[in-house]
């Protein structure tokens, strides 16, 4: 892995390249129009992001340049389509690739919240599971991951990556999650969400 630190645009890009790959594949690699969408999608997203195609572009052009995503031009398409290659660059398992495209997608988690955010990625046995890919991506050289300090009043300490730096995250204004009920309710509304833009994205695959 490179040293060289890379900016929040160039993380999303990447995760999100990564979790369509896993939850979409008959309409992977992405389209420049496809990966913008995934990029700013309103769920399973922390910080949401409304970044511009000129944005896009100049993520897709650092990260070419690294060759931790490549693209490719399927026989009869006009565009060209853009894919990670992360799990060669990286030299990481499905269940590390998982943690990282996580982490990358939805900021500073536990290790209980990484595994219930990434059923559809990669289905962990249990919390220890994760755990221990938490751990093999701290003993990585350089690191990937950090443990954080606990959060007073929290019962668990939360994981970051360190692909675009050390500094901690601030604490999220909005507070804890509601009710165990409406975290379930929006779950249930995010998969809902992104069943239609998975099909959004094929659509716009087939018409190019």
């Amino acid at each position: 892995m490179d040293n060289d630190q890379i900016s929040p645009a160039e993380a999303r890009v990447l995760s999100a390249l990564a979790e369509k790959h896993a939850l979409t594949p008959d309409a992977y690699p992405l389209t420049l129009n496809a990966l913008i969408a995934a990029c700013n999608q309103l769920t399973s997203r922390e910080p949401v992001m409304q970044l511009s195609e000129a944005e896009v572009l100049a993520a897709l052009d650092a990260l070419l340049a690294r060759k931790w995503i490549a693209t490719r031009t399927p026989v009869g398409s006009r565009v060209s389509k853009y894919e990670h290659r992360l799990g060669y660059v990286w030299n990481l398992d499905g269940a590390r690739l998982a943690v990282m495209t996580i982490l990358m997608l939805r900021g500073a988690q536990t290790a209980a919240e990484i595994r219930a955010r990434s059923g559809r990625i990669h289905a962990f046995a249990d919390v220890e599971a994760v755990e221990a890919a938490l751990l093999a991506l701290a003993d990585k050289y350089p690191p990937m991951v950090q443990k954080l300090e606990r959060q007073p009043g929290a019962r668990e300490a939360r994981w970051m990556h360190l692909l675009c730096g050390d500094t901690p995250p601030a604490p999220s204004e909005l507070g804890a999650a509601g009710t165990p009920a409406l975290a379930e309710r929006v779950q249930q509304l995010e998969a809902r969400v992104e069943e239609l833009q998975t099909r959004l994205a094929l659509l716009e695959s087939l018409l190019e």
